[in-house]
């Protein structure tokens, strides 16, 4: 049977190819995953989650995704 841990903030900093993924729940309970790096030639990802995890909105950034830290 699949187990469900909370996590409030990880951050995943793959060095050969530059790429920073970071998953954090927000305030409101939402899930937000982050990719940022010079390795993205189209500019960063932004993809939120509603609290029962379904992809609710998705984006592309040039330069670095804004994101309260």
């Amino acid at each position: 049977m699949p187990s469900t841990i909370v996590l409030e903030e990880q951050v995943i900093q793959d060095l050969p190819t530059g790429i920073t993924i970071r998953i954090r729940r927000t305030a409101a309970g939402e899930g937000r995953i982050w990719l940022e790096g010079d390795g993205l030639p189209f500019g960063n990802r932004d993809l939120q989650f509603d609290e029962g995890g379904k992809l609710v909105g998705s984006g592309t950034a040039v330069g670095v995704c804004a994101h309260p830290l």
